[in-house]
């Protein structure tokens, strides 16, 4: 089979496809035909030498991807061969051909095209786990995520707005804005000329119940000033960087809390826990197409470098595939 690996840390030049031996289902687990993968920016903080695989995890990059199941392990109940289905990975989606753990698998609705699927997993889990099993958003809070043009922010819109938040998103462009508007933001806030902590308090003079950033140190004070009183900080990334200070003054005055936490390291057993509650709560919506995947673009597998280097600009609004 073919994968897609990094010769060494460094910028789109490094990544190259290369032959690989074809992967055996393991007791537990099955290996999935891969019909497409998606480009997150885990997989360009790993290109960079920054985000290296879990211990035991493949080189091979992607954390989600689409396909139909090819074989499966010992002990696995659920799943047949032929099943459509899209999963959560650790590594190794950007390949024809992937070994998935039988509990990080969701079936793909007959309502959803194959090839987009590949873009809900690693953005519906995260999402999912931060925002509403950790953070707990309920209907009628008010609820500001970072980045709304992107994968994670577009689909944090639209399950905070079909789940009755109010929601507001920091963007880059009008033309970010106005799509993000289209999938429910009720305020779209430009970073580049706007005060994200004034706009939030415009509407809502309380302030933020949950806000999830991607971040990090630039934008911690500020998302403090901006946090509701029992309001929850989630902070999902680094792109500002990983240390700020903190003025626990203001956080013990709010009675607020400050959650940082990451997806791709937890074991097996905690990410079958989200994916089994994703597909509980989250995957309805998906059927009904109340929340769909946000598709910019399609890379085949050999243009690989292209997609990254479309990603690392920005100028995408949703995700990025790779298709086999």
């Amino acid at each position: 089979m073919r994968g897609v690996v990094c010769r060494e840390a460094g910028g789109p030049d490094v990544l190259e496809v290369r032959e690989f031996p074809d992967p055996a289902a393991e007791p537990g687990t099955v290996v999935v035909s891969v019909v497409a993968s998606a480009v997150n920016r885990a997989d360009l903080q790993q290109r960079q030498g920054f985000y290296p695989p879990p211990a035991g995890e493949s080189d091979i990059l992607g954390l989600e991807c689409s396909g139909t199941i090819e074989s499966v392990g010992a002990d696995v109940e659920r799943w047949r061969v032929g099943d459509r289905v899209c999963a959560l990975l650790a590594g190794g989606g950007y390949a024809d051909r992937v070994v998935v753990p039988a509990g990080q698998l969701l079936p793909v609705p007959e309502s959803v095209d194959l090839v987009e699927a590949a873009a809900l997993p690693e953005v519906v889990c995260t999402v999912w786990s931060n925002v509403f099993m950790l953070a707990a958003l309920q209907p009628g809070e008010t609820f500001l995520v970072h980045g709304g043009g992107g994968g994670i922010g577009t689909m944090a819109i639209q399950l905070a707005h079909a789940l009755g938040a109010r929601v507001a998103t920091t963007v880059g462009s009008e033309d970010k804005a106005a799509r993000c508007r289209e999938l429910g933001a009720d305020l779209t806030i430009n970073y580049r000329e706007q005060d994200f902590v004034e706009e939030v308090l415009g509407l809502d003079p309380g302030g933020a119940h949950v806000i999830l950033d991607n971040m990090g140190a630039s934008y911690l004070g500020r998302n403090i000033d901006a946090l509701a009183t029992e309001g929850r900080l989630v902070v999902i990334g680094l792109q500002g960087g990983a240390k700020g200070e903190l003025d626990l003054r203001t956080l013990l005055g709010k009675r607020g809390a400050v959650i940082a936490t990451g997806l791709r390291s937890r074991p097996r057993a905690g990410k079958a826990a989200i994916v089994a509650s994703v597909e509980q709560n989250v995957w309805p919506l998906v059927a009904e197409k109340l929340v769909r995947p946000i598709v910019h673009d399609l890379f085949a597998l050999d243009d690989v470098r292209s997609a990254h280097e479309l990603v690392e600009a920005s100028s995408h609004i949703g995700k990025v595939l790779l298709t086999t």
